[in-house]
């Protein structure tokens, strides 16, 4: 029966009105674009188990950046690459390029399931196929949207557009959970469950999906692509090794390396938008940016995906470091269910993707998109007036208002993109809106742990080493634990480490009175410790927040109104009047 099915599948023929077709390439990419979302932060809440599982432990000052790297360089990676890979779509399919992705991600994905070393080796041998995984993961996301917008008429676009970007942001979501969950079994399996996905999906791909939209001749823009690649990898890997110290600074922002790295990557962002305009076959269709629908929502999307991306880590960092031991769960617990109270989040999303989606066919993006995101606002407001120790039923409230609200700009947002774009730049135009939401989930990690690093910096020494020092703790140990960094505290509370018991080591421990010893290794010590601090920090890192999704809102009412784009008129005289 499957078998006959795959052979009725690839018997379709090549026409985007089949009635049949639309619906396998909406489940097709939104397969792709859900398992690859997925692991881009599924290993968030696996880290410490996958530490455990090398030997390695990821607090020691020479294995920070190990931590950094298992966790960014798939993000950098996707960022990198998905213009390239969309324009490449462009000119050879993008269902050619899209089966190939979901090839190159099933390679990663076993090659990290069957990591054959320990300590230092073993993270490097995580890292490198991440990084593979991630060009794998780029084929996927340059190309989906581009199929859907060639396979769906414009009147429901929308709602496919709903189905598929609601797989791709709840992926980020629902990969939390299945991190925790595969991580208490073991820590291969993080990485092994995308294997059966992907194997289905790379026979299903080359079986039923078919070329339908237009294709370029072009040739490749070579100047464009290493000017772009070196100069996004050079801003996104500075801010990884910014968030680092730096000799007595908290964080490494004076660097020589991080400044060479942000503004020599700056300059070539800026060459490179210089030579785009000059080439006659350029990677990144800088004409687009007349559009005011497709500039006007990647630069929401943009912002969108920042204030995203830092409200997911500080929410972990608030229930794993402070919420969850105070409510009597161990550390070593805490980031499985960390991503089990962050459910509501996910299923408010689930629930407004494809309602809003639906709803944009008829009455456009611009409503539907700027009220989401001033709910979005809303949300971050609130979880600032939240008291660190929270009831559980203000914070899941706030949780759905979040998701509602990200429900609801996500699908009509990227539905007035796609549409907004001539169909033989649908694959470039995917691919640099992928790029902005990609590069801002990137951003955010540098942005809101910078926030709330100064933050802390300006209240934790003091409230660290007095309640050091309250449980006989020497001066001299105290106040050199005051002192150090306190990205040290913040990632401990982000793995699911016990800060106080890493930072002060075994021998400082047992010269300690047995009473002083079980309060300072125990669970609510720190918590009770870092949670002014934490809010202090907060306040400022969601204030930013807020700041950005204002912004946005701002960009997407501008955006005018619902707005198609046709071949036979140019796109900026066709928009119709706000």
């Amino acid at each position: 029966m499957a078998s006959h099915t795959l052979t009725g599948l690839r018997s379709l023929r090549p026409d985007k009105d089949h009635p049949h077709y639309r619906w396998v390439a909406l489940s097709n990419t939104t397969l792709g674009v859900f398992m690859a979302t997925i692991n881009s932060s599924i290993v968030i809440i696996a880290l410490p188990a996958i530490f455990r599982g090398i030997k390695l432990n990821p607090l020691e000052p020479g294995n920070i950046s190990y931590l950094l790297w298992i966790l960014m360089g798939f993000l950098v990676v996707t960022a990198v690459l998905l213009v390239t890979l969309g324009r490449l779509g462009d000119i050879y399919g993008r269902v050619r390029i899209y089966n190939a992705g979901f090839v190159v991600f099933t390679a990663g994905s076993i090659a990290l399931a069957l990591d054959p070393f320990a300590g230092g080796r073993g993270a490097l041998w995580l890292i490198v196929w991440r990084l593979v995984q991630g060009v794998g993961g780029a084929m996927l996301f340059a190309n989906s949207t581009a199929i859907l917008t060639d396979a769906f008429p414009a009147d429901r676009r929308g709602f496919a557009m709903g189905i598929n970007q609601v797989a791709a942001l709840a992926g980020s979501f629902i990969g939390l959970i299945a991190g925790g969950l595969l991580a208490e079994v073991d820590w291969r399996l993080v990485f092994f469950v995308s294997v059966p996905f992907g194997v289905l999906g790379t026979l299903w791909s080359y079986r039923s999906l078919v070329e339908v939209g237009a294709r370029t001749t072009a040739a490749i823009d070579w100047w464009g692509n290493l000017l772009f690649g070196v100069g996004l990898t050079a801003v996104l890997v500075a801010i990884t090794y910014g968030i680092q110290p730096y000799g007595s600074d908290t964080m490494g922002w004076a660097s020589p390396w991080v400044l060479t790295g942000l503004i020599g990557g700056g300059v070539l962002l800026a060459a490179f938008c210089y030579v785009e305009t000059r080439v006659p076959q350029p990677m990144f269709a800088m004409p687009l940016f007349r559009i005011r629908a497709f500039w006007a929502g990647n630069l929401a999307g943009l912002l969108a995906s920042v204030a995203r991306g830092g409200m997911q880590f500080m929410l972990i960092i608030w229930l794993q470091g402070i919420w969850l031991p105070l409510h009597g769960y161990r550390f070593e617990d805490t980031p499985l269910w960390a991503g089990i109270y962050l459910v509501p989040l996910t299923i408010a999303f689930l629930v407004a993707g494809p309602v809003s989606g639906a709803l944009s066919d008829r009455f456009g993006a611009r409503t539907f998109a700027t009220g989401g995101l001033l709910l979005v606002a809303a949300s971050f407001l609130g979880f600032v007036m939240l008291p660190t120790d929270f009831s559980y039923w203000q914070f899941a409230g706030l949780l759905v208002l979040n998701g509602i609200g990200s429900g609801l700009f996500s699908a009509p947002n990227t539905t007035a993109i796609m549409n907004s774009v001539p169909a033989r730049t649908r694959g470039v135009a995917s691919g640099m809106r992928g790029t902005f939401q990609n590069s801002g989930f990137s951003l955010s990690i540098g942005v809101f742990f910078s926030l709330m690093i100064a933050g802390l910096a300006s209240t934790l020494p003091s409230v660290l080493r007095s309640g050091l020092l309250a449980h006989h703790v020497p001066a001299a140990a105290a106040t050199a634990i005051a002192n150090a960094p306190p990205v040290g505290s913040l990632f401990a509370a982000f793995l699911g480490y016990n800060p106080v018991k890493t930072v002060l080591g075994p021998h400082v421990l047992a010269a300690l009175p047995a009473p002083d010893r079980a309060v300072l290794s125990g669970r609510e010590f720190f918590p009770h410790l870092i949670a002014g601090p934490f809010h202090h920090g907060l306040v400022i890192a969601f204030g930013m927040a807020i700041v950005m999704s204002v912004i946005a809102a701002a960009a997407s009412l501008v955006r005018g109104g619902r707005y198609i784009h046709e071949e036979e008129a140019p796109p900026v005289a066709q928009q119709r009047a706000a």
